[in-house]
């Protein structure tokens, strides 16, 4: 049997998963790889390829990088590849209709929610911080809207306790990919109906940006354990110490809810067992943190060299 020509197109480190699966795949032939231009960063702002990039060099096989996926001369080098089909994973723009037209079997994309819900650029940070007990991935035809197109497969997973943002990504990346090549192979067979995502239902999970990070103590602490869970490893959850001669940035990497209560953001307790902040509702027990410059701590740690008076407050 003749491989199924497929162009790959995904940028982020989410996408490598499926794409080293096509790859070591022989039902499957990856005629190229299509993501976002290097970009610069660090200090130097040194000129970096995205993940996907460098996981289609280590698998040898060609890169494309248009600057805009609407280009025409880009959509022209896709028709002379002639792929069959073209599968999307976190690739970072939307395509136009005449890419999407491209392929015989049109376009396929990983998407890592239970749609309609959490359609959007940062779906799984979103589930966590709204506390919901599973997400998923979903296969889907794509067409000219935002995450809006027919379902062809879903696979669930629990959010579990333990879970951050970084943790659920790196499930969810491993299942999109198992039942990205389960799905293709059904799918262009004809063996798959693709039903339309319901009409009622959906939400949106829009980008995330630094401040989303921000500890509103008047929220309640069920609440602020799952933000700073979804918020985690980016952009972190942080809070400022009120101090002189100016506030104090503290980020805080792992906290538990406990049964105590007192006004948002005092300080109700700090000892060998953690700070303890009031919430909205409830308490925190603050367990590891970060000065800005410094190193993550356990709580006991950073009392040692930072003692916190009960009564102090965060904002």
């Amino acid at each position: 049997m003749t491989p199924l020509r497929i162009l790959f197109m995904g940028t982020a480190e989410l996408s490598v998963a499926s794409l080293e699966k096509l790859a070591s795949d022989k039902t499957f032939s990856v005629l190229a790889v299509v993501t976002q231009p290097d970009k610069p960063k660090g200090r130097d702002l040194r000129l970096t390829p995205s993940p996907v990039k460098v996981a289609a060099e280590k698998l040898s096989l060609p890169v494309l990088q248009p600057l805009k996926a609407r280009d025409e001369n880009f959509i022209g080098e896709l028709r002379a590849l002639a792929p069959d089909l073209i599968v999307v994973v976190a690739y970072g723009q939307i395509l136009p209709q005449t890419l999407l037209d491209v392929p015989k079997f049109g376009c396929l994309n990983v998407h890592t929610s239970l749609l309609p819900k959490y359609r959007g650029a940062a779906p799984i940070q979103w589930a966590i911080a709204d506390g919901e007990p599973e997400t998923g991935v979903t296969i889907m035809q794509m067409d000219a809207g935002l995450d809006t197109g027919a379902m062809l497969s879903v696979r669930r997973t629990p959010i579990l306790p333990t879970d951050d943002s970084q943790t659920l990504h790196d499930r969810l990346a491993q299942l999109g990919a198992d039942l990205l090549a389960e799905t293709i192979p059904a799918y262009v067979a004809g063996k798959i109906v693709p039903q339309p995502q319901p009409a009622v239902g959906s939400t949106y999970a829009a980008k995330i940006k630094k401040d989303d990070g921000k500890i509103d103590w008047r929220q309640p602490a069920g609440q602020i354990w799952n933000r700073l869970r979804a918020f985690t490893p980016w952009p972190g959850a942080f809070t400022f110490l009120q101090a002189e001669p100016k506030p104090q940035l503290l980020k805080i990497w792992k906290v538990e809810v406990v049964t105590a209560t007192g006004q948002p953001g005092i300080v109700l307790s700090a000892d060998k067992t953690g700070i303890v902040v009031g919430c909205g509702s409830g308490a925190l027990r603050i367990l590891e943190l970060q000065r800005e410059g410094g190193r993550r701590l356990a709580a006991e740690s950073f009392l040692i060299g930072h003692p916190l008076a009960v009564g102090s407050r965060f904002e």
